[in-house]
């Protein structure tokens, strides 16, 4: 190559580093970009949806609205319960639109597409409402990270605790994708690791018509526990399909491992209570929680649930993040996450661990009678905590990569 020639090659390819250096900078001057990829319309729209993108935009009003000096934007979109609209959102956030973390996703398999991602592009993604628990096992990312709650934390504390009630055998109603089948498996796994035994199961598809053929085969199998391994409207449905077949009136106790205040809400406290599930969030945790939720029932005049509390938490973390790592980079940020403990309005003194999942205390929770209930969202009382170091998955245990053996 001539002397010439190789001096316009190297001009042209420090004058297309500029340009996408330039390009960067212009787009960063508009400020930090947060992106809410959510359920905005579907069978998890209302655990999630419009009340993730307010409690978003609290944690942004209560860090003050801006970072590094520039203003922080909230930005929010309906991904339909499908991954490939989840990871298209996604790529053009970030390609075209300067977006620098993701949050929330409602459904394992949008959550998982979406945090492969955004590990390829350098960017924070957090998953509050997801459950797999493979987002930090097998599927982990540098700048991923789980937040609230995940198919272990809510299957081995509720399987540990009935089994002791001498309620040893299990029977499954699973919904057919990702989050239904790693729930199911890890109370497969809990139940024989206490002496319980796994007598069958049966499967129905996201957003289920009917639950008859599920609770005849339920009511059939004479377990002494009918898991319904679902979530949002499966699990509502589940529940008043239990009742009208008969399950707990014969006997069979029925529990509702991931649920949701509004889901009680919907229920109904006369067809709800008594059923026990493993909850993320105490609303009565301290004042400053008490507060939040005050603020979040007067803007969407329904209390937040795990989920998008999970959101709020996320968000004003990873502004900490941004803050100390003094920059947006997607791994910088991220190892100043790791490095700081999480204390807000969700939970006192969270710990991230290498693997990205974020644990805290849990609790397990019983809905409450109509005669205890003594107001429109109190509906649930926390019979005990479940220390965060029991409630997840021992990182001795991870098969995540990023996880020194």
């Amino acid at each position: 190559m001539s002397k010439k020639l190789l001096m316009s090659t190297m001009t042209a390819a420090m004058t297309t580093a500029l340009a996408a250096t330039c390009q960067f900078a212009a787009a960063s001057q508009d400020g930090v970009k947060i992106g809410v990829i959510t359920d905005m319309s579907g069978t998890y729209s209302d655990l999630s949806g419009k009340g993730s993108a307010l409690a978003a935009q609290m944690a942004v009003e209560e860090f003050g609205g801006k970072v590094l000096g520039k203003p922080i934007t909230v930005l929010s979109a309906d991904h339909q319960n499908k991954a490939d609209i989840a990871s298209g959102i996604a790529r053009k956030w970030f390609d075209t639109e300067g977006v620098d973390m993701v949050i929330d996703f409602p459904n394992s398999s949008t959550a998982l597409a979406v945090q492969d991602l955004a590990r390829q592009k350098n960017k924070v993604s957090i998953v509050s409402t997801g459950a797999a628990i493979g987002l930090t096992n097998k599927s982990c990312s540098p700048t991923g990270f789980h937040w609230t709650y995940d198919t272990y934390s809510n299957a081995y504390p509720l399987a540990k605790e009935l089994i002791q009630q001498g309620k040893k055998s299990w029977y499954y109603v699973t919904v057919d994708y990702a989050f239904g089948n790693a729930l199911e498996g890890d109370f497969r796994r809990g139940v024989e690791s206490f002496g319980g035994t796994n007598v069958g199961g049966t499967k129905h598809p996201l957003n289920a018509p009917d639950f008859s053929s599920q609770m005849v085969s339920a009511k059939a199998s004479n377990a002494k526990v009918v898991v319904l391994a679902n979530a949002g409207n499966d699990m509502i449905n589940g529940v008043k399909a239990a009742a009208e077949f008969g399950l707990i009136k014969g006997g069979q106790t029925v529990i509702i491992p991931v649920t949701f205040i509004t889901d009680i809400k919907s229920l109904g406290l006369q067809t709800a209570q008594g059923l026990q599930y493993v909850d993320a969030y105490n609303l009565d945790l301290d004042q400053k929680s008490r507060d939040f939720v005050k603020r979040f029932i007067e803007r969407k005049k329904e209390a937040p649930t795990m989920g998008q509390i999970g959101v709020y938490s996320g968000v004003l973390h990873y502004l900490k993040g941004v803050q100390a790592a003094n920059a947006v980079d997607g791994k910088a940020v991220a190892d100043k996450m790791r490095s700081i403990p999480v204390n807000d309005a969700f939970v006192h003194g969270g710990q991230i661990r290498a693997d990205g999942r974020m644990v805290h205390d849990m609790y397990l929770a019983q809905v409450k009678t109509p005669a205890e209930s003594k107001g429109p969202w109190d509906l649930v009382k926390y019979e005990r905590v479940i220390p965060a170091d029991t409630a997840f998955k021992p990182l001795s245990e991870s098969e995540c990569p990023l996880v020194k053996k």
